[in-house]
Protein backbone atom coordinates (compact mmCIF):
# COMPACT_ATOMS: atom_id res chain seq x y z
CA UNK A 1 0.00 0.00 0.00
CA UNK A 2 1.50 3.33 -0.99
CA UNK A 3 0.67 6.38 1.62
CA UNK A 4 0.43 9.98 0.83
CA UNK A 5 2.91 12.09 3.01
CA UNK A 6 1.76 14.97 4.77
CA UNK A 7 4.25 17.78 3.94
CA UNK A 8 6.24 20.34 6.04
CA UNK A 9 4.03 23.81 6.71
CA UNK A 10 0.51 21.80 6.12
CA UNK A 11 -2.17 22.00 8.50
CA UNK A 12 -2.28 18.77 10.61
CA UNK A 13 -5.62 17.48 10.25
CA UNK A 14 -8.35 16.78 13.17
CA UNK A 15 -8.06 13.54 14.73
CA UNK A 16 -9.42 12.16 18.10
CA UNK A 17 -8.01 10.09 19.55
CA UNK A 18 -8.69 8.61 23.31
CA UNK A 19 -6.82 9.13 25.85
CA UNK A 20 -5.60 6.72 29.00
CA UNK A 21 -8.00 8.72 31.35
CA UNK A 22 -11.12 8.01 28.77
CA UNK A 23 -11.01 10.97 28.01
CA UNK A 24 -11.53 11.67 23.97
CA UNK A 25 -9.17 14.90 22.80
CA UNK A 26 -7.60 15.85 19.59
CA UNK A 27 -3.97 15.29 18.76
CA UNK A 28 -3.67 19.13 18.00
CA UNK A 29 -4.76 19.68 21.97
CA UNK A 30 -2.36 21.70 23.69
CA UNK A 31 -1.74 21.83 27.37
CA UNK A 32 -2.26 25.33 29.33
CA UNK A 33 1.24 26.78 28.63
CA UNK A 34 2.47 25.32 25.45
CA UNK A 35 1.74 26.74 21.77
CA UNK A 36 3.35 24.02 20.37
CA UNK A 37 2.72 20.14 19.72
CA UNK A 38 4.78 16.94 19.87
CA UNK A 39 3.00 14.02 18.19
CA UNK A 40 4.40 10.62 18.52
CA UNK A 41 3.12 7.38 17.04
CA UNK A 42 3.73 4.32 18.19
CA UNK A 43 3.00 0.58 17.01
CA UNK A 44 1.74 -0.18 20.14
CA UNK A 45 1.76 -2.89 23.13
CA UNK A 46 3.12 -5.27 21.43
CA UNK A 47 6.27 -3.33 20.76
CA UNK A 48 9.28 -3.65 22.51
CA UNK A 49 11.35 -0.86 20.75
CA UNK A 50 7.84 1.87 21.12
CA UNK A 51 8.09 0.59 24.96
CA UNK A 52 11.71 1.66 25.66
CA UNK A 53 11.31 5.01 23.16
CA UNK A 54 8.36 6.13 25.21
CA UNK A 55 10.08 5.15 28.66
CA UNK A 56 13.29 7.37 26.86
CA UNK A 57 11.09 10.00 25.79
CA UNK A 58 9.93 10.70 29.74
CA UNK A 59 13.47 12.26 30.18
CA UNK A 60 13.34 14.78 28.25
CA UNK A 61 9.39 15.96 28.64
CA UNK A 62 11.13 18.50 31.38
CA UNK A 63 12.76 20.06 28.52
CA UNK A 64 10.18 20.14 26.16
CA UNK A 65 8.03 22.13 28.41
CA UNK A 66 10.50 24.47 28.96
CA UNK A 67 10.32 25.20 25.38
CA UNK A 68 6.60 25.41 25.63
CA UNK A 69 6.00 21.63 23.70
CA UNK A 70 3.47 19.77 24.55
CA UNK A 71 3.64 15.99 24.19
CA UNK A 72 1.14 13.37 23.37
CA UNK A 73 1.98 9.60 22.63
CA UNK A 74 -0.96 7.79 20.11
CA UNK A 75 -1.16 4.02 19.03
CA UNK A 76 -3.69 2.27 17.22
CA UNK A 77 -4.50 -0.37 20.33
CA UNK A 78 -7.57 -0.76 21.99
CA UNK A 79 -8.75 0.94 25.59
CA UNK A 80 -7.86 -2.67 26.60
CA UNK A 81 -4.55 -3.16 25.33
CA UNK A 82 -3.81 0.49 25.78
CA UNK A 83 -4.30 -0.26 29.94
CA UNK A 84 -2.28 -3.14 29.49
CA UNK A 85 0.56 -1.38 27.94
CA UNK A 86 0.71 1.55 31.05
CA UNK A 87 2.31 -1.66 33.20
CA UNK A 88 5.38 -1.49 31.13
CA UNK A 89 5.67 2.51 30.99
CA UNK A 90 6.89 4.85 33.25
CA UNK A 91 5.73 8.03 31.24
CA UNK A 92 3.72 11.04 32.87
CA UNK A 93 3.06 12.67 29.40
CA UNK A 94 -0.21 11.82 27.96
CA UNK A 95 -0.75 8.58 25.51
CA UNK A 96 -3.80 7.65 23.84
CA UNK A 97 -5.46 4.38 21.83
CA UNK A 98 -7.89 4.32 19.24
CA UNK A 99 -6.09 5.88 16.36
CA UNK A 100 -8.11 4.44 13.12
CA UNK A 101 -6.83 2.96 9.91
CA UNK A 102 -8.15 6.20 8.29
CA UNK A 103 -6.65 8.61 10.62
CA UNK A 104 -3.50 6.92 9.43
CA UNK A 105 -4.07 7.37 6.07
CA UNK A 106 -4.83 11.08 6.85
CA UNK A 107 -1.35 11.77 8.58
CA UNK A 108 0.54 9.66 5.87
CA UNK A 109 1.76 6.77 8.46
CA UNK A 110 2.83 3.47 6.68
CA UNK A 111 0.56 0.96 8.10
CA UNK A 112 1.46 -2.81 8.79
CA UNK A 113 -0.39 -6.18 9.21
CA UNK A 114 0.65 -8.27 12.31
CA UNK A 115 3.25 -10.66 11.61
CA UNK A 116 0.89 -13.22 14.07
CA UNK A 117 -1.85 -13.51 16.15
CA UNK A 118 0.69 -12.90 18.77
CA UNK A 119 1.97 -9.87 17.84
CA UNK A 120 -1.78 -7.73 18.19
CA UNK A 121 -4.78 -8.30 16.83
CA UNK A 122 -5.32 -5.21 14.38
CA UNK A 123 -3.09 -3.33 11.85
CA UNK A 124 -1.10 -0.81 12.96
CA UNK A 125 0.97 2.26 11.95
CA UNK A 126 4.88 2.23 11.98
CA UNK A 127 6.77 4.92 13.85
CA UNK A 128 6.32 8.48 13.29
CA UNK A 129 7.16 11.92 15.08
CA UNK A 130 5.45 15.56 13.99
CA UNK A 131 6.43 19.01 15.88
CA UNK A 132 3.23 21.18 15.11
CA UNK A 133 3.68 25.10 15.90
CA UNK A 134 1.22 27.43 17.24
CA UNK A 135 -0.68 27.29 13.85
CA UNK A 136 -0.88 23.58 14.05
CA UNK A 137 1.57 23.51 10.76
CA UNK A 138 4.24 20.57 10.41
CA UNK A 139 7.28 21.99 11.69
CA UNK A 140 9.12 18.81 11.70
CA UNK A 141 7.97 15.55 10.45
CA UNK A 142 9.61 12.00 10.56
CA UNK A 143 7.80 9.16 9.28
CA UNK A 144 9.30 5.64 9.09
CA UNK A 145 7.99 2.09 7.93
CA UNK A 146 9.91 0.08 10.61
CA UNK A 147 10.08 0.18 14.27
CA UNK A 148 14.16 0.54 14.11
CA UNK A 149 14.15 4.10 12.45
CA UNK A 150 13.27 6.99 15.22
CA UNK A 151 14.70 9.99 15.71
CA UNK A 152 17.55 10.79 18.14
CA UNK A 153 15.90 12.52 21.28
CA UNK A 154 18.74 14.16 22.22
CA UNK A 155 19.51 15.58 18.85
CA UNK A 156 15.82 16.52 18.33
CA UNK A 157 14.96 18.02 21.54
CA UNK A 158 18.51 20.25 21.30
CA UNK A 159 17.37 21.20 17.89
CA UNK A 160 13.77 22.28 19.22
CA UNK A 161 15.31 24.02 21.56
CA UNK A 162 17.19 26.15 18.71
CA UNK A 163 14.04 26.31 16.62
CA UNK A 164 11.84 27.58 19.44
CA UNK A 165 14.74 30.45 20.59
CA UNK A 166 13.32 33.65 18.66
CA UNK A 167 17.19 34.66 18.16
CA UNK A 168 17.17 32.15 15.56
CA UNK A 169 14.05 33.33 13.44
CA UNK A 170 14.14 29.37 12.27
CA UNK A 171 11.90 28.63 9.77
CA UNK A 172 10.00 25.76 8.80
CA UNK A 173 12.75 23.25 6.58
CA UNK A 174 11.57 21.17 3.30
CA UNK A 175 9.22 23.70 1.98
CA UNK A 176 10.21 24.34 -1.28
CA UNK A 177 8.51 23.52 -4.53
CA UNK A 178 9.74 21.93 -7.33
Amino acid sequence: MYTQKMHPAATFPEVSVTLSTGETVSLTNKEEGCDWKMVVVFRGKHCPICTKYLNKLEDFTGRLREVNIDVVAVSGDSKAQLDEHLDELSINFPIACGLSQSDMKKLGLYISEPRSEKETDHNFAEPALFVLNSDNEIHIAEIANAPFVRPDLEQLVSGLEFIRNPDNNYPIRGTLKS
